[in-house]
Formats: structure tokens, C-alpha cells, sequence
């Protein structure tokens, strides 16, 4: 298994990530896309977020991170569904006709932990250090 280093940490945090676009348009093609793309990679590049694996389609977008665990998911997702949509509006003015009120995703997004440990496996190891520890749990 490979692990990420931070300064102070090693952490193994992987996120499968999906958000749609608003009413489900298909406008994810050709320059829109790529610019998406674009940006969004910028935006995981100065947060630190490594993106293992990214798909976007017509309408919405897959992406498989991992994520320091000094941010939190909801603060990842809201700088780069932020900028990709005021970029993107700005960019693509014609998006406008289809998107009013300034929104060019819509709200929300899907998002799930992956690991090679699951919770048995750590009960197990916690239980086996239990004889010469404190339990904190109670």
C-alpha cells in the first residue's frame, strides 16, 4: 500500500468524488470540458489534493483523490466547484442563456471513502492492544 506524507503525517485518504451539472445538462463537451478539467486540476494542485483518476462526462464528473487530512472534503469541493463555475460563466457566455441565477452545478455531491482496511480488520488490531491499553470508547 502506498501512503501519503505531510509534514507532520502519513495518511492514507482516498475519495471517490461525483457532482452533476445543474438540471443535468449536457454541456461537459469539447472547449468546456477541457477548460473544466483545467481548472480543476489547478485548483487540487495548489490545495495539495492528488488526483489518482478523473472522468468527466457530458453532464457530470468522477474523480478518485486523495485528500491531506488537514482539509476537509466539503472545503475541496466548494473551491473547485466554486471556481470551475465562475470561470466557466465567465469564459462561455452563452452558458448563461441556459444558467440563470449564477449557478452552473447544482448542489451537493457524492462522495465515499476507499481503503484496503475495513472496520473488522481494525476492531481486530484495537481488540489485540486492548490487555495493555485504556479503553477510551467508554
Amino acid at each position: 500500500m502506498h501512503y501519503d506524507k505531510g509534514k507532520h503525517t502519513v495518511f492514507h485518504h482516498r475519495y471517490h468524488i461525483v457532482w452533476i451539472t445543474k438540471y443535468r445538462f449536457r454541456v461537459l463537451t469539447g472547449p468546456i470540458k477541457l477548460r473544466v478539467r483545467e481548472i480543476a486540476r489547478q485548483v487540487c494542485n495548489e490545495l495539495g489534493v492528488t488526483i489518482i483518476k478523473g472522468v468527466l462526462s457530458a453532464d457530470h464528473v468522477h474523480m478518485f483523490v486523495s485528500i491531506p487530512p488537514h482539509l476537509a472534503v466539503s472545503d475541496v469541493m466548494r473551491r473547485i466547484k466554486g471556481r470551475t463555475s465562475r470561470k466557466i460563466q465567465m469564459e462561455f457566455p452563452d452558458l448563461r442563456k441556459k444558467y440563470w441565477g449564477r449557478r452552473f452545478w447544482a448542489r451537493g455531491y457524492f462522495c465515499s471513502t476507499s481503503g484496503v482496511v475495513n472496520d473488522q480488520t481494525i476492531l481486530q488490531y484495537i481488540q489485540k492492544h486492548a490487555p495493555n491499553s485504556t479503553d477510551v470508547s467508554r
